[in-house]
């Protein structure tokens, strides 16, 4: 597991193991945190289920494949010539007849060399234009031959209960087609790391299926897929970042933005992965075991290598082998601003900009310090 250890003691994972499975599924804890977040969606802009496609809306969307198949490419983090066995892979959609490709940001997300491939399977170098961490959007452009098909950008948005088709590169797939409808328009996951007012769909998609296009039954693409989850009832649920030709985040790409999300270097791993909406009753509960104290907060299990958290001196949970804190700092507020788990922290720090600097309130041993940072752009992070 990721969590830092006291130098030669190693935690028990098994100490914490029935624990951390109450606060994730006891009815206290259960209900997570409300973060600070956009304004909850309208019930005529979401719904929870929807009628399955009939046979007659399937064949329409069966029919757009031979035409969007064409336009969407497999996205590989490697060279061109030397790809046998990419570091990532994803998936892409061509908008123009210049060779510009829209993908997910975190598809190439600090990749070194990138390529795409087409459905003939020739594979190009690509180059990136410009990206947007926050929205999880990249552009990127490719020298593709004249004539390579590519798909318009949608006019108007879509409306909840449209019919979807979905082209990636799911499990290692090749350009698999997927199908599903619309859920909602402005779905948030509730973590500040994943972008914010997304379609939802019921499409079955998964992993490398990522960056992919969703089309419209006019072949028009309205989104850029960006996560995957599935539901505790075992429903797939999809999300993709909306598109359309007034975008303003497409445009700033094609002028080569490159907007990265603010962050200050530190991260919640190993067996505490699941805990990001901790709320205040659950930490009090986890602070029996740990003895993390009495005032709820995020507390973090690594710091990156030379960020603004490192520089600060903040420090991450290290437990004994009786898995007790041997010491980590638990943050309290974001200049000012109360905050009681991690993506409450999140959602604060993702507020301000590359190069704000923040106050930090911190417990250390049960004492209070403030402690300032400046956030950088995650680029700009070590790996």
């Amino acid at each position: 597991m990721n969590l830092k250890r006291a130098p030669g003691v190693h935690a028990r994972p098994a100490l914490l193991a029935p624990l951390l499975t109450l606060l994730l599924v006891a009815p206290h804890a259960a209900a997570q945190t409300t973060p600070q977040t956009p304004a909850p969606t309208p019930q005529d802009r979401r719904v929870k289920s929807a009628a399955p496609l009939s046979a007659a809306e399937q064949a329409r969307l069966q029919a757009l494949v031979s035409r969007v198949r064409p336009a969407t490419v497999r996205v590989e983090q490697c060279r061109a010539t030397q790809c046998d066995d990419p570091d990532g892979l994803g998936s892409g959609v061509l908008i123009s007849e210049d060779g510009l490709i829209l993908t997910a940001y975190h598809v190439i997300r600090g990749a070194p060399d990138l390529s795409v491939q087409l459905l003939n399977k020739t594979r190009y170098p690509a180059e990136v234009i410009g990206y947007n961490d926050q929205d999880d959007l990249a552009l990127l452009r490719v020298n593709v031959p004249k004539g390579t098909p590519f798909l318009p950008l949608a006019a108007a948005r879509p409306a909840v209960g449209d019919t979807a088709l979905a082209i990636g590169n799911g499990g290692g797939a090749f350009l698999t087609p997927k199908t599903g409808r619309l859920l909602g328009l402005d779905s948030d996951p509730g973590r500040a790391d994943f972008p914010p007012g997304t379609l939802e769909m019921n499409a079955p998609l998964i992993p490398g299926d990522s960056g992919g296009p969703v089309v419209n039954v006019r072949g028009e693409v309205t989104g850029i897929v960006s996560y995957i989850r599935v539901t505790q009832n075992g429903q797939p649920r999809s999300y993709a970042v909306p598109v359309s030709t007034t975008d303003a985040r497409v445009a700033a790409m094609k002028r080569g933005e490159k907007r990265d999300a603010p962050v200050i270097g530190i991260g919640l791993g190993g067996p505490f992965s699941e805990l990001f909406f901790l709320p205040s009753a659950g930490f009090q509960e986890l602070t029996k075991l740990l003895d993390l104290g009495d005032t709820p907060g995020a507390f973090f299990t690594s710091v990156s290598r030379g960020s603004p958290a490192a520089q600060a001196g903040l420090k991450p949970l290290i437990l004994n082998g009786d898995s007790k804190r041997v010491s980590g700092d638990i943050v309290t507020a974001v200049n000012g601003r109360r905050i009681v788990n991690f993506a409450e922290f999140q959602y604060a720090v993702r507020s301000y900009q590359p190069g704000d600097t923040v106050t930090l309130s911190v417990l250390r041993d049960g004492k209070p310090l403030e402690v300032k940072v400046t956030l950088v752009g995650r680029s700009k992070l070590s790996n």
